[in-house]
């Protein structure tokens, strides 16, 4: 694995605003806690989410911007991207993956974090098709185009942005996790970060519960004993 001396970059791409927070927000405090930057980008604005539909999707896309800010900023993140595909209708497209890879050449992370892009029989609520989409996507932009200079050559030619390899990808929401991350200390401020997604999670009874059981069992998976938080990623080497 990638030595944590040497992650000074973060980019974490999801499809929708909470995605981060629910797959990796401990691990992102952990990495503002020792300097990281850290970037957030998301595909849509979550436009086709919400509980109580009093709003059309421009206003529920306004609303779940405002609530990824919030969230981003319980765990220290103050770089946050849209690219505002439609909720719901992402797919893995040329142009998605160039839309990636043109943020890789911008932030040149040493770690990139994303949805796993297969489907999770175990537990099926990860794999959401934007979800998977986006996954795929990433891996795609991450190997081969974001190194590739030949791969939308208009990126070098019309932006200037140079071509970058990413070291270490982490996926979440797969069924074979093989690296856990004791965010015990930064739990407080995932659920902080839920907890700003107001439209989604309000409405949940016992949310909070739910949310300490759910990491607390993947501590205990993890070995990491009683007491204890984790978040729990597949890492692929793409050096």
């Amino acid at each position: 694995m990638l030595p944590e001396s040497e992650i000074n970059r973060v980019l974490v791409v999801t499809a929708h605003p909470d995605d981060a927070d629910f797959g990796s927000a401990g691990s992102v405090a952990l990495f503002v806690d020792k300097g990281v930057e850290v970037t957030y980008l998301l595909v849509t604005d979550g436009d086709a989410g919400g509980n109580e539909r009093t709003l059309d999707n421009s206003g529920m896309a306004e609303l779940r911007r405002k609530e990824q800010l919030a969230a981003a900023k319980a765990v220290g993140v103050t770089d946050v991207r849209f690219l505002g595909y439609p909720d719901g209708q992402v797919v893995p497209s040329l142009e998605l993956r160039r839309a990636i890879a043109r943020v890789i050449r911008q932030v040149r992370p040493d770690l990139v974090i994303t949805h796993h892009p297969d489907r999770n029989y175990q537990f099926i609520a990860p794999s959401h098709p934007d979800h998977r989409a986006v996954g795929g996507a990433t891996l795609d932009a991450v190997y081969p185009d974001a190194r590739n200079p030949y791969a939308f050559p208009e990126l070098i030619k019309e932006e200037g942005l140079e071509a970058w390899t990413v070291r270490e990808v982490w996926l979440n929401g797969g069924s074979t996790p093989n690296h856990w991350v004791d965010i015990t200390e930064s739990m407080d401020r995932k659920l902080a970060a839920l907890q700003s997604h107001v439209s989604q999670v309000s409405h949940v009874e016992g949310f909070t519960d739910f949310v300490r059981s759910r990491f607390a069992a993947w501590a205990e998976q993890a070995g990491l004993g009683e007491g204890r938080y984790a978040e729990g990623f597949q890492v692929v080497p793409t050096a």
